[in-house]
């Protein structure tokens, strides 16, 4: 049996009402392909509107929850996996991840994109303030910058096309 591709959709916890319908779009075309939702699992911002997009659209949805229970898990969230880690599940989000896709957000979103970018993964900008970032972050050549949902999706079917993993 193949394996899904799994995306990671990170991003902040209190966000625009612009960002929370970019992000349910977004969850929506991820389950549109048939890939897997990965992100931090909990009830509310990116987390909450990237998974009832791909679980409105029949997507399978997975939340790495920082808490030691459910009690603020998505009602979008399939697979809750408590980890109560705090902020060291960032490692769990990116680590599971093909390609993380970094929404608007604070500091947990800056330090994934951090992980991502040591652990070599590609980073999709969706939305999110590049100048937040360091300039060595874009030399990576691992950083990628997306207006709309489906540019997005153009960009993680590239960066599949390119890798052997998944031809």
């Amino acid at each position: 049996m193949e394996r899904k591709p799994i995306i990671g959709v990170m991003g902040g916890g209190e966000v625009s009402s612009d960002t929370l319908n970019q992000s349910y779009l977004l969850g929506s075309l991820i389950a549109g392909q048939g890939w897997v939702l990965l992100n931090g699992g909990r009830n509310s911002g990116v987390m909450d509107a990237s998974a009832r997009g791909a679980r409105d659209h029949g997507g399978l949805t997975i939340g790495i929850l920082p808490d030691n229970d459910r009690s603020r898990v998505s009602d979008h969230i399939q697979i809750p996996i408590v980890t109560g880690m705090g902020s060291a599940r960032n490692a769990i989000n990116v680590l599971s991840s093909d390609v993380v896709v970094a929404c608007p957000g604070g500091p947990g979103t800056l330090s994934e994109i951090a992980l991502a970018l040591k652990a070599v993964k590609p980073v999709i900008l969706f939305h999110f303030d590049a100048d937040a970032l360091p300039n060595r972050f874009e030399e990576t050549g691992l950083v990628h910058r997306a207006e709309t949902a489906g540019q997005v999706i153009e960009i993680i079917k590239t960066i599949m096309a390119k890798s052997a993993f998944y031809r």
